[in-house]
């Protein structure tokens, strides 16, 4: 018994310790299970050495030891711009200048020594060691005035592929596009590892391979040189192919916040203006739409919005004899006169006296009012407003506002053309087209989001009733301003007629004043860009979006956006929901996707919203190779 007391006091201790290593082992695991890099850590990493094996991913590590004897500004661009995914870190140590000097000094001794051996020897003279020199005396001159600093410059990147066959297709891309600048690269053979840490977010430089240069050569690696579309403010328009970033932008921060959206049918246009209108309410903007084709009132019924249906048999009203009600004591005092010039215009368009703008549109040139007409019919406006007590004050722009019916009583009872002028207005007053715009104003816009609907309007009276309601909008916006956007979907249908087509530029001509921005969307862009007024609604559109179009219509916008080749050959390729996305000088490849919940709210495709490609497109495998910089001036690389 007492033996094996003795035996057992001598084990306990052992015993004992190899419980607590165990407990401390447990504890130490359970502890790091909980720990974030657990949780965004790879499941393996292998090195090899020429690569190395993150999870299922192969990358290579590689640094730059090479450099031409001068470098252009913009140089790395191709690198960061690279449709590929990569790691880059840059390192740069200054030194002190004495320091520099001195070995300048000691350099320019050595070579010129050099330089003299090989002459009395009847070498062949060496131009490396001339250029050197000169290099090494304008770097001391310009170093002893404080011109330029020193620097030891290091650059590593990391490449990934999927699988090592892609990985080495990639690593060859790579090195013949810096090759091709004279920027030689090598991969960190046996230092896989050291390139990985030298390569991470962590300021780490385990490879510590460096290059001298000055301040100048230094400046021309500046590596925030890709093609970014990402601002502080704005809403989320789709990523960028360039470099998957976000193209986060506020069109009002640019000359205007106009748009136009071109694309052939079924390429995603509406899709991306719905998605446009969606997110820019969630800042506080109001949108105004005027929808042909019934395509927005899913979304519109989804915000809580105002959906107007303009048709024949629709009790929904509209007088294009409204004023607008102005604070603005300027604004005021012209009301009166600007919807008069307003009124001219679409009367012309409903009494057949609109000129037919562009080829090709089905319509009949009908013969324009001549001048006595046009006095008679200037006459008759200005005494239906008086008839209801509305003149030029603007005290008076508070009373009831006259109806056609008015001005048709006016133009029957007065002399000269009037009574041939309300014979062709009798079918808004009496005839087929009765009701709809002869009666008071019976819309409330007062709604973040309202859509008119004219899609059961006969073709003829489209023209019109779109031309009315721009109008409408036009004067609710001038009554105080707020942010809005108006969207004119299929506008190429007010293109087709002068008057219509004139009022829709100057409504984007004068929108910026009043702080809306308009969004004209067609897909027949030949008929559009023929039109004069078309082009100009182009040119004062600061913002751009072109998807996919038709073989015919790239020929077009080729000329009228300056595309390059790669671009104009992309513009008839692009899969759904990609294209140029234009704000002002910038423009980039961008795609279009939504989350889950607005893709419902929005898409008018019959398939269900998680299986479209504009939602899943691999961006990856889709990117858009970038444009040469340009590259002002070079800059020496060193020493």
């Amino acid at each position: 018994m007492l033996g094996f007391g003795k035996k057992q006091s001598a084990v306990d201790p052992v015993v004992q310790a190899q419980l607590r290593e165990k407990q401390e082992v447990s504890a130490a695991f359970a502890k790091g299970v909980t720990a974030l890099r657990d949780f965004i850590a790879p499941s393996s990493l292998e090195f090899s050495g020429s690569y190395f094996q993150l999870g299922t991913r192969y990358a290579r590590a590689y640094y730059v030891y090479g450099y031409p004897r001068q470098v252009y500004t913009g140089w790395l661009s191709s690198l960061v711009n690279l449709d590929e995914v990569l790691d880059l870190s840059m390192v740069i140590r200054p030194v002190r200048s004495e320091v520099v000097l001195n070995n300048l000094r000691k350099k320019v001794s050595q070579l010129e020594a050099g330089i003299q051996i090989d002459t009395e020897k009847g070498h062949v003279r060496d131009p490396g060691k001339e250029a050197a020199v000169v290099d090494a005396e304008e770097m001391r001159d310009k170093l002893q005035v404080g011109e330029e600093k020193f620097f030891r410059f290091g650059l590593y990147f990391t490449i990934y592929g999927g699988s090592l066959e892609e990985l080495e297709f990639i690593s060859h891309k790579v090195e013949s596009m810096m090759g091709q600048q004279l920027v030689y690269s090598k991969p960190a053979s046996a230092q896989q590892e050291q390139g990985l840490n030298s390569t991470m977010p962590q300021f780490v430089d385990n490879l510590q391979i460096y290059r001298n240069m000055n301040t100048g050569a230094i400046s021309t690696s500046f590596p925030f040189t890709s093609a970014d579309l990402t601002q502080e403010t704005g809403i989320l328009y789709g990523i960028n192919m360039h470099n998957s970033g976000l193209v986060i932008f506020d069109r009002f921060s640019l000359e205007n916040g106009n748009s136009v959206v071109f694309a052939k049918s079924g390429a995603g246009k509406s899709f991306t203006v719905k998605l446009e209108a969606l997110r820019s309410m969630m800042f506080g903007t109001d949108v105004f739409i005027v929808d042909p084709e019934n395509e927005y009132q899913k979304m519109c019924d989804a915000v809580g919005g105002a959906y107007v249906r303009l048709s024949l048999n629709s009790s929904t009203r509209i007088n294009p004899f409204d004023l607008p009600q102005v604070v603005d004591t300027e604004e005021a005092d012209n009301a009166l006169r600007s919807n008069l010039i307003t009124l001219h215009g679409l009367l012309r368009l409903m009494m057949g006296g609109a000129q037919v703008q562009m080829q090709g549109s089905g319509g009949v040139t009908m013969p324009a009012l001549s001048p006595t007409e046009e006095a008679d019919l200037d006459a008759a406006l200005i005494e239906t407003y008086a008839k209801a007590g509305i003149t030029n004050d603007p005290l008076t722009h508070g009373s009831t506002p006259p109806t056609i019916n008015d001005l048709y009583d006016t133009l029957l009872h007065m002399g000269g053309t009037g009574p041939q002028l309300a014979q062709r207005l009798r079918k808004y007053t009496t005839g087929t087209f009765a009701g709809i715009f002869s009666q008071q104003s019976n819309v409330n816009v007062n709604n973040p989001m309202v859509v008119f609907n004219i899609r059961d309007l006969e073709d003829e009276l489209r023209p019109v009733a779109m031309y009315i309601v721009l109008n409408f909008i036009w004067n609710k916006t001038k009554a105080d301003k707020k942010r809005r956007i108006l969207v004119v979907d299929e506008a190429w249908q007010l293109m087709k007629y002068e008057d219509s087509a004139n009022f829709l530029f100057s409504l984007a001509k004068r929108a910026r004043k009043y702080n809306l921005g308009v969004t004209t969307i067609t897909q027949d862009v030949e008929d559009f860009m023929a039109s004069r007024m078309g082009r100009a609604i182009v040119a004062n559109a600061s913002m751009q979006i072109l998807l996919k179009q038709s073989p015919t219509a790239v020929d077009v916008l080729s000329d009228v956006f300056k595309l390059t080749s790669e671009e104009k050959k992309r513009l008839s390729q692009f899969p759904v929901g990609q294209g140029l996305f234009f704000a002002g000088q910038n423009h980039v490849h961008i795609q279009v996707i939504a989350s889950p919940t607005e893709g419902g709210l929005i898409t008018t495709n019959p398939t269900p919203v998680q299986q479209q490609s504009m939602a899943e497109i691999d961006i990856d495998n889709q990117q858009a190779s970038p444009g040469p910089p340009v590259a002002p001036a070079p800059q020496p690389s060193g020493v």
